[in-house]
C-alpha cells in the first residue's frame, strides 16, 4: 500500500524546507546596491560633462560604460555576486538587463558559436525585447489613431 502524506503533513514539511528570508534586509540590499549603481552613473555622467561633450551625447556615454562593465563583471562570474546581494536593486537598472543577456552567453560558451552563444543569447532578454517592441507598436498605434480623432 502507498503512503500518502495527508496535506497538514505535507504543509509542514514545505515550512521545514522552505528558506526563510529577511524582507527589510533585502530591501536595504536592492537600495543601496540600486543606489550605488545609479550614483556610479551619476558620477560618469558628470566626469563626461566636465570633459565638455553635449548632454545628450553624455547620456549615451553613461549608458555604454555601464553596460560594458556589467558584460564585464558578468565574464568574470562577479555581478552574480553582487546581484545576489542586491537582489532587484542589480537587477533591474540597465546593468541588470545586460547581464541578463551576457550571462547565458558565459554559461553556454561550450557548446559552440550558434546552438550555445547564439541561440542562448535570448532566453531571458528576448522575451523583454519582443513584448517592448509589441507594446511600444500597439501604443503607436492608439496615439496615430488619437491623433487622427484630433483627441491628441
Amino acid at each position: 500500500m502507498k503512503y500518502e502524506p495527508r496535506e497538514a503533513d505535507y504543509n509542514i514539511y514545505v515550512q521545514n524546507i522552505t528558506p526563510t528570508s529577511n524582507t527589510f534586509r533585502n530591501c536595504l540590499w536592492a537600495f543601496l546596491v540600486g543606489g550605488a549603481i545609479c550614483t556610479i552613473g551619476e558620477v560618469i555622467f558628470n566626469l563626461i560633462k566636465m570633459a565638455e561633450f553635449e548632454e545628450e551625447e553624455a547620456y549615451g556615454y553613461v549608458s555604454l560604460l555601464l553596460v560594458l562593465t556589467s558584460i564585464i563583471l558578468t565574464s568574470f562570474n562577479l555581478y552574480k555576486k553582487i546581484a545576489k546581494y542586491g537582489g532587484a536593486g542589480a537587477l533591474v537598472p540597465i546593468t541588470g538587463f545586460a547581464n541578463g543577456v551576457c550571462a547565458p552567453i558565459v554559461e553556454f560558451q561550450t557548446e559552440g558559436e550558434v546552438f550555445g552563444k547564439g541561440v542562448k543569447a535570448f532566453t531571458i532578454a528576448g522575451p523583454v525585447i519582443l513584448y517592448g517592441i509589441f507594446t511600444s507598436w500597439l501604443l503607436g498605434l492608439v496615439y496615430w489613431v488619437l491623433k487622427l480623432m484630433g483627441i491628441v
